[in-house]
């Protein structure tokens, strides 16, 4: 089983210690003269170090502070307290001299000694660990904030797509009925189209990514369908320019300002042009459409943004930082200018 992120931080910062930390803090320190001298005395300091160490880290001395833990938080550093004040009391062996006196006063000067060099240790690893329990507890806060964003953004993401499908079909369903009732010769290829369009939607709702070349032909199939139901007054200008038709894109993306064109711009009494381009140039993807504003403008100002901030939204969550969206109405004619940077 692979480990986890936080395991593997974890594991670096315990490794760091153990391997680096006390080794340095022994060397340098007269620890490194008890080894030759008193190796039993050593070996149980070392352990005692390293036990104080993994108990301050694995207590997790910020989320007992959090809960208001006083008691058992101090009687665990208390405990250490008095676990290094017993061992500073270990029955070293007296130093010979030829004069009693001269032996006792220098024994009693090497035990206060290697007292403070135990209680030096023992303060420079109680605030690692305390340190490092409070760099893990800050470590672990953001990865679960960033867990938690990401969550909200895949159902945010997943909201998006819950809104696009009904509203796609809501329209595509109106085209057909407008054909059914006029007993157009178009109505089969019409439906064969719609069954194209609706297994794309249902198949791609479910993904997070699917191929430019993908996109393309749907939205080519969407074109088609509408071409059915319109007559000459309404002129599509629909092309594409790709140099990678296998690059990933999010599914129905650009579907939203399609729908708008045609919702808006087309026109069965009137004539009129809906302009459809798409560009892909080294990770770079460009989409525009431009369409007349053929019904009614209170109306185009009032509906019309409420498109446009779900794919706001939904370019936000997926590229922060790395697209822009312009719209423009001037003149009767409205333009979605949208640009995004694929590249990772």
């Amino acid at each position: 089983m692979k480990r986890t992120i936080e395991n593997k931080t974890s594991l670096i910062l315990d490794l760091f210690f153990c391997v680096v930390f006390m080794p340095i803090l022994v060397i340098l320190g007269p620890a490194h003269e008890w080894f030759a001298q008193w190796p039993w005395f050593a070996l149980l300091a070392c352990a005692f170090m390293y036990g104080c160490y993994f108990l301050i880290v694995n207590l997790n001395v910020p989320n007992l502070l959090i809960t208001k833990q006083y008691v058992r938080l101090a009687g665990v550093i208390v405990g250490l307290i008095a676990g290094n004040y017993l061992l500073s009391w270990y029955p070293l062996p007296e130093m010979d001299f030829v004069m009693p006196t001269l032996s006792e006063y220098q024994t009693q000067v090497r035990n206060f000694g290697v007292s403070m060099a135990l209680w030096l240790m023992f303060s420079l690893v109680m605030g690692y660990a305390l340190t490092i329990s409070f760099v893990k507890e800050l470590y672990d806060q953001l990865l679960l904030k960033k867990k938690i964003e990401a969550q909200r953004d895949k159902a945010e993401l997943a909201m998006f797509k819950a809104q696009i499908s009904p509203h796609f079909m809501f329209n595509t369903l109106n085209s057909l009925y407008s054909l059914v009732l006029s007993g157009s010769d178009k109505t089969e290829e019409a439906f064969i189209k719609f069954t194209e369009l609706l297994k794309y939607t249902y198949v791609t709702i479910e993904k997070d990514k699917v191929t430019i070349g993908e996109e393309i032909s749907y939205i080519q199939n969407y074109i088609d369908l509408q071409l059915l139901r319109l007559n000459k007054c309404t002129t599509v200008d629909w092309s594409y320019e790709v140099d990678d038709n296998k690059l990933q894109v999010p599914p129905l993306l650009m579907l939203t300002f399609v729908e708008n064109a045609f919702k808006y711009g087309a026109s069965a009494s009137q004539d009129c042009t809906i302009s459809i381009l798409l560009k892909l140039h080294d990770g770079i993807l460009e989409f525009e459409t431009c369409n007349s504003v053929m019904r009614h403008a209170d109306e185009f100002r009032k509906d019309m943004p409420v498109g446009l901030e779900n794919s706001r939204n939904r370019l936000s969550a997926l590229y922060p930082d790395k697209y822009s969206l312009v719209t423009e109405e001037e003149d009767g004619t409205f333009k979605v200018v949208m640009k995004i940077d694929l590249r990772s």
